[in-house]
């Protein structure tokens, strides 16, 4: 029998997320989660009217392929991917994985290559479809939350079945405001970084693309990072985990870099030459997420936060940073965490991790989980 909350969360993302419209061509790329699950997904595009294509992967598989990873065989595999993809007008990940390091031990050489070559793919994705990607509960998450698998579930659909239409007045707010923004400065512990944002753009994140969401997102002007941040939220990238990652900033460039994994981290930061320059910016403020655990789609979202993103940048609200590394740091900005300030045009817009300005104040958590 089937869990009533999978149909839920099967219609947030078929209909809330992608709007899935008669005769859209939709994949849905499911790495590891239940067969019910994906019978729901399947289910809830056909009452949108959409045509559902199902891809099945498993992460053992996907590492032993990566061991012994070829050019040859992964430009195929690109070719092909590349040529569904440009049939879809829709795409739908759901990701679950009882090992979050399951390719830890491959080569970096071999996943550098393999992300070299599949960028074709995720680009037409990103930029030419209607997406949107998520986690899927497990065993191994609830022990990266410090959970029981019981709890942990019961938070995993409360986040992603919240009602998103709730973020609508204060996040279009925050957009306007970054839209309009030229200077911005972090503070915090051993964080003290300037940059602009001129020009660029933000957009609003409320479920169109990530379950859970929650953060609006721009970029910084490319040459225009100066100073240091410290990250207090772990992070996992390339099944390695880090922690205490510190970054210095000269024009724009990542000059030096330091974690509890220095070798491993310049290592990505030298995949390629936008690898050491930033691609995004963005506040977090979803008022379900407070704890990190190491899985970027809840770990970027977490109220008080803002993550700062070495790497790609998206065409919408970018700076035209290429690269095939896009790895989402986080901060947390609440007294529990340090404390910290952001600063837009000399005007303090956020301190310890609560918005300051009145129509901002909307996207605090007390506000957002304010009943009625």
């Amino acid at each position: 029998m089937s869990d009533p909350r999978f149909a839920q969360l099967a219609e947030v993302l078929t209909g809330f997320s992608t709007h899935l419209k008669k005769g859209e061509r939709v994949l849905i790329d499911a790495f590891d989660i239940p067969d019910a699950f994906v019978i729901e997904l399947v289910r809830a595009a056909r009452r949108q009217g959409a045509l559902p294509y199902v891809n099945i992967q498993r992460a053992r598989s996907t590492r032993e392929l990566l061991q012994g990873a070829e050019a040859a065989q992964y430009e195929t595999s690109a070719a092909v991917e590349l040529q569904r993809m440009q049939k879809m007008q829709a795409y739908i990940a759901v990701r679950g994985s009882d090992n979050i390091f399951e390719t830890s031990d491959v080569p970096s050489a071999r996943v550098q290559l393999v992300a070299k070559i599949m960028k074709p793919v995720l680009d037409h994705r990103v930029n030419k479809t209607k997406w949107v990607v998520l986690r899927w509960p497990s065993p191994a998450m609830a022990q990266q939350a410090n959970m029981s698998t019981e709890a942990f579930e019961d938070f995993f659909f409360r986040v992603c079945t919240f009602d998103y239409h709730r973020y609508g007045p204060g996040m279009k707010a925050l957009e306007t405001l970054m839209n309009k923004t030229d200077r911005v400065h972090l503070k915090g512990p051993g964080t003290d970084l300037r940059f602009s944002i001129k020009g660029i753009g933000a957009e609003a994140c409320g479920g169109a693309h990530n379950i859970p969401d929650g953060e609006v997102f721009s970029c910084p002007v490319k040459d225009s990072v100066e100073g240091t941040i410290t990250y207090n939220a772990p992070t996992v990238y390339l099944g390695t985990a880090f922690d205490h990652i510190k970054l210095t900033f000269r024009q724009g460039r990542i000059v030096e870099a330091t974690s509890n994994n220095t070798k491993r981290l310049n290592e990505i930061l030298d995949t390629d030459p936008g690898a050491r320059y930033v691609g995004e910016f963005a506040l977090g403020f979803n008022p379900h997420i407070k704890e990190p655990m190491r899985d970027i789609l809840f770990d970027e979202k977490i109220a008080g936060s803002f993550h700062f993103t070495p790497g790609q940048a998206y065409e919408r609200a970018g700076n035209g940073n290429k690269s095939s590394v896009h790895w989402d740091m986080v901060s947390i900005q609440r007294p529990e965490y340090g404390g910290g300030e952001i600063w837009f045009d000399d005007k303090l817009i956020r301190k310890d991790g609560l918005f300051v300005p009145k129509a901002l104040q909307k996207l605090n958590p007390s506000e957002l989980l304010k009943k009625g």
